[in-house]
C-alpha cells in the first residue's frame, strides 16, 4: 500500500489545468498507434507507442478486458407539447424501467410522456410508436426512471438499434469519428452508457501478437454507467458515494486468474472498469481471494486502498478531480500521477476517451 496524506484525501488534490486542445475529439488510426507512456519503475518511465504493448508483457501475464458493449442510448424525442427532449439512458432497473438523464429534464413530473423521434428524419410509421413514461425522480442522480414502451412486438433492446445513437462523450464536440471507433473490437453485450476506453487501443491483430506471446487473455463484464463519469463533489473525498454499476467476474477468469498467480505471472487490468470489476469479486470474500461474483458494486477505490487482485494497469488519461483519477493514485501515487500528467500535456499527449493511454507496469508500484 503506497503511504497516504491528508491532501491525497481532497477533492481539490486531483486538479490540473489541461489546454483544451489536448482533448482528443477523433480517435487515432490505427486504434494501436496511439501514444503509450509507460510507468516501469518507481523513478522511471518511457514513451512508446501502443503497439509495443508486447515488449512490456511476458509470457505467463493476463490481461482482463471488459467485454461490455455501448448501447445506442442515446434518444431524442419531444414531450406532448413538442417542446424537444434528449434522453440518455444509463441502466435498466427492471425489464423495460430505466434509469435515464433528461435534459431539460425539470419540467418532466412524474406522469409526463416522451415520444421518441424515428432515425434520420424518417416517419415514425415505418419503425413503430417508441414512446415512454417519466415514473419518478432519481434523487442520487437527478435523473428520471423512465418506463420505455417499445412498438409492439419489439423489444426495447431491438427497438434502440433503430431509434438510438451511441452517445459520444460530452467533451467530444467535434468529432468525425463513427460508432464503431467508440467500441472496443471484442465488445459483446450492449448495455453500457460509455465505452470502457483503455480497450479501445487493441486490435484484433495486436491481440494476436499477445497470446502468441504466451500473454493470456481474460474478460469482465461491467457495464458502465453513471458510477463510472459521475463527478465527485465533496472535498473530503471519502464521503463521496459511487453509484452502483452491475458487473459479472465469470469462473472462467477467476480460474485464469489462479493459474496466473501460480506459474508467477502478472494480472494486468485493461481499464479502471475492469479493475473494479475484479477488485469488486475479491471484495465480496472474507479472505480477500477472488471468487466468481455476479451483481452491482458501489466500490471507490482512492488512495489507502488495499489491493486484492490488479497487479498492472492500462488505462487512459482521465479528467481533473475525477474518481478514476483517485483509483489511479491508489496503484501509483498522487503526485507522481500529477508529475505523470503534467509531463504528458507538456510532451502533446491526447487526452480523454479518444486519447492515448498509460501503463503501469507492476514494478512501478515498489
Amino acid at each position: 500500500m503506497i503511504p497516504t496524506s491528508e491532501d491525497d484525501l481532497q477533492l481539490d488534490s486531483y486538479d490540473y489545468h489541461l489546454p483544451e486542445e489536448r482533448i482528443a475529439q477523433n480517435p487515432v488510426t490505427p486504434r494501436d498507434h496511439s501514444r503509450l507512456l509507460v510507468v516501469h519503475s518507481p523513478q522511471d518511465h518511457s514513451h512508446q507507442v501502443f503497439w509495443q504493448l508486447p515488449n512490456w508483457l511476458k509470457a505467463g501475464d493476463l490481461l482482463v478486458l471488459n467485454d461490455t458493449r455501448v448501447l445506442p442510448a442515446r434518444l431524442h424525442g419531444h414531450k406532448s407539447s413538442g417542446a424537444k427532449v434528449e434522453v440518455l439512458l444509463l441502466e435498466e432497473q427492471t425489464e423495460d424501467r430505466w434509469l435515464a438523464l433528461v435534459k431539460p429534464g425539470k419540467r418532466l413530473k412524474p406522469g409526463a410522456e416522451i415520444r421518441f423521434d424515428a432515425p434520420n428524419g424518417s416517419p415514425t410509421e415505418d419503425f413503430g410508436t417508441f414512446r415512454a413514461k417519466v415514473l419518478t425522480t432519481d434523487e442520487a442522480t437527478g435523473g428520471r426512471v423512465l418506463q420505455l414502451i417499445p412498438p409492439s412486438g419489439q423489444t426495447v433492446l431491438e427497438t434502440l438499434e433503430d431509434y438510438g445513437e451511441v452517445p459520444f462523450p460530452p467533451y467530444v464536440t467535434q468529432s468525425q469519428a463513427d460508432s464503431s471507433q467508440y467500441q472496443t473490437v471484442y465488445a459483446r453485450e450492449a448495455r453500457s452508457a460509455a465505452a470502457p476506453t483503455a480497450g479501445l487501443h487493441f486490435t484484433p491483430d495486436l491481440l494476436q501478437r499477445l497470446h502468441e506471446q504466451g500473454i493470456s487473455q481474460a474478460f469482465v463484464t461491467l457495464h458502465v454507467g453513471v458510477g463510472t463519469f459521475r463527478p465527485v463533489e465533496t472535498s473530503d473525498i471519502r464521503r463521496h458515494v459511487m453509484h452502483q454499476e452491475w458487473l459479472d467476474v465469470p469462473a472462467t477468469t477467476v480460474e485464469a486468474i489462479r493459474q496466473t498467480r501460480s506459474r508467477g505471472g502478472r494480472v494486468i487490468a485493461v481499464g479502471t472498469t475492469a479493475v473494479r470489476s475484479l477488485e469488486s469479486a475479491a471484495g465480496q470474500q472474507p479472505s480477500g481471494e477472488i471468487a466468481p461474483f455476479s451483481g452491482k458494486t458501489d466500490l471507490f477505490i482512492y488512495p489507502g486502498y488495499r489491493w486484492r487482485v490488479v497487479d498492472g494497469l492500462i488505462t487512459n488519461f482521465h479528467l481533473p478531480k475525477s474518481s478514476l483519477m483517485m483509483m489511479v493514485s491508489a496503484l501509483l501515487g498522487r503526485q507522481r500521477l500529477l508529475g505523470l500528467y503534467e509531463e504528458a500535456i507538456a510532451e502533446n499527449y491526447r487526452f480523454f476517451s479518444f486519447g492515448d493511454a498509460m501503463l503501469i507496469m507492476p514494478e512501478a508500484r515498489s
